[in-house]
C-alpha cells in the first residue's frame, strides 16, 4: 500500500526547481560580466600569432638568378603579411554561381583581405629546397589586441 507524503513529494519536485534556479543563476552571471580585460583574440599568452609566406624563385621577375631570389624573398614576406592580416581581420569572400538546366555552369570565388599590420617581427627567411623561400613572421598578442581595438573603433565599425 502506498502512502502519500506531502513533504517527500515537495522535496522531489523542489530538487529540479533548485537545480534549474542554480543553472539560471550561473548563466546570468556569465552575461553580466564586467568589462573585458582578457585578450581579444587569444592564441597564446606569450607568443601571439605566427604566419608563414611562400614564393617560388622561378616565377619571379629578374634579369639574373640573384634578382629572382631577392624578389622571391620579398614575395614570401608579403605573403606572410597577408597571412597575418587574414588571421587578425578575417577574409572577405565573394562567391557567385550560375546554374542552367539544374547543372552548375559557372562558379566564381573571390577572396580579399584588408587591414593594417604593424609590429610584426621577421622570425626567419629560409630557402625550401632550391626552388622556394619561406618567411615566418610573429605578431605579439599586445599588438593584435591594439589592431583589433583600432579596427573596431574605426569609422566603418558600425556596418
Amino acid at each position: 500500500m502506498a502512502i502519500y507524503n506531502a513533504a517527500t513529494a515537495d522535496l522531489v519536485t523542489g530538487a529540479p526547481r533548485a537545480l534549474m534556479a542554480a543553472l539560471l543563476a550561473f548563466g546570468l552571471v556569465g552575461c553580466a560580466s564586467p568589462q573585458r580585460t582578457e585578450n581579444l583574440y587569444p592564441v597564446s599568452e606569450a607568443d601571439g600569432l605566427m604566419a608563414s609566406g611562400y614564393a617560388v624563385i622561378a616565377s619571379q621577375r629578374g634579369d639574373t638568378p640573384a634578382q629572382q631570389r631577392l624578389m622571391a624573398i620579398k614575395a614570401s614576406k608579403l605573403d606572410a603579411y597577408r597571412a597575418l592580416a587574414e588571421q587578425v581581420y578575417g577574409q572577405y569572400i565573394n562567391a557567385t554561381g550560375t546554374m542552367n538546366d539544374m547543372s552548375v555552369t559557372e562558379d566564381h570565388l573571390k577572396s580579399r583581405v584588408e587591414g593594417v599590420i604593424y609590429g610584426a617581427r621577421v622570425v626567419s627567411i629560409t630557402p625550401i629546397g632550391e626552388e622556394t623561400y619561406e618567411t615566418k613572421l610573429a605578431l605579439p598578442q599586445r599588438t593584435i589586441d591594439e589592431l583589433v581595438k583600432n579596427y573596431l573603433q574605426g569609422p566603418s565599425a558600425g556596418r
